[in-house]
């Protein structure tokens, strides 16, 4: 039986864990992962999901000309491999470490069968989609909308989020293939950010020395993002207390749809520019 306190938790595995689902936790599989590893090729069967607890993994974007670019990343708080429990069972990014570490694998048919079992596991995990979809969604808004360097800060924000030292050992090519942009735009931008007194740059090193100087050149995708991996950790029952509030009436507060007939309808043609 592994034991889960060899390495740093995952957020998501300890509370699935709490949850009941311990018929999992004899068949955890502790591996350790180097700097960019590929874990599943774009179209390729999932066989097993993986709970990043010290690494990264990028969800890379592939296109036919073997352009990428990530649209998600999942580190100590969520779960590779969620196509697998969609019903897909196919993977539609290529997923590589983009943050050395260690992570718990498990077997893909054995979260499928705990997951159509236990509806406790079907909560937390669609929950930790639907934090997926806000990141990915955040994701190609920030690379519609904002600047290389907004997005480059954003990502180094991302990427020493939880390190104690703010060092990484990546290259300017590796970077620019995490953002779809030129290796060229990477060197100007770790430049400006260099003499700026926020990194420190070496060969195949970067480190983070003025983490505040660079959350506030951040564009507001990387507090979108957080915010969204921070929700994770409400209960359902902190939701819900956060969430009820009731009228005098009984109805929940907020808006509803008007009932369809002759007043809704005259008031809603009112209210439509002629």
């Amino acid at each position: 039986m592994c034991k889960l306190d060899n390495f740093d938790g995952n957020q998501l595995l300890t509370s699935l864990l709490a949850t009941g689902c311990e018929e999992l936790r004899a068949r955890l599989e502790p591996i350790s992962l180097a700097f960019g590893d590929v874990l599943y090729e774009a179209k390729s069967k999932l066989v097993h999901v993986y709970f990043p607890t010290t690494s990264v993994m990028s969800l890379l974007s592939v296109m036919e000309n073997g352009a990428t670019d990530e649209i998600a990343f999942v580190g100590g708080k969520g779960i590779v491999g969620v196509p697998l429990f969609l019903g897909g069972g196919i993977s539609p990014h290529r997923v590589v470490v983009r943050r050395a570490g260690y992570a718990y694998r498990l077997n893909g048919e054995l979260l499928l069968e705990e997951f159509n079992r236990s509806s406790a596991m079907q909560n937390l995990l669609l929950r930790y989609t639907g934090v997926m979809f806000a990141q990915i969604s955040q994701a190609i808004v920030c690379h519609r909308h904002h600047s290389i360097h907004q997005q480059f800060c954003r990502w180094l924000l991302s990427s020493v989020d939880g390190l104690p030292s703010g060092e990484l050992c990546l290259t300017h090519e590796w970077i620019a293939l995490m953002l779809g942009v030129r290796r060229e735009s990477i060197s100007k931008e770790v430049c400006v950010l260099q003499t700026a007194g926020l990194i420190q740059s070496g060969r195949g090193r970067i480190v983070v020395i003025d983490r505040a100087g660079l959350e506030a050149r951040a564009c507001e995708c990387y507090r979108g993002i957080k915010a969204a991996l921070g929700r994770l950790a409400e209960t359902p029952s902190t939701v819900a207390a956060a969430s009820a509030v009731y009228r005098a009436n009984g109805r929940s507060a907020g808006r509803y749809l008007p009932v369809t007939g002759a007043a809704s309808r005259a008031r809603i043609a009112a209210a439509l520019p002629a």
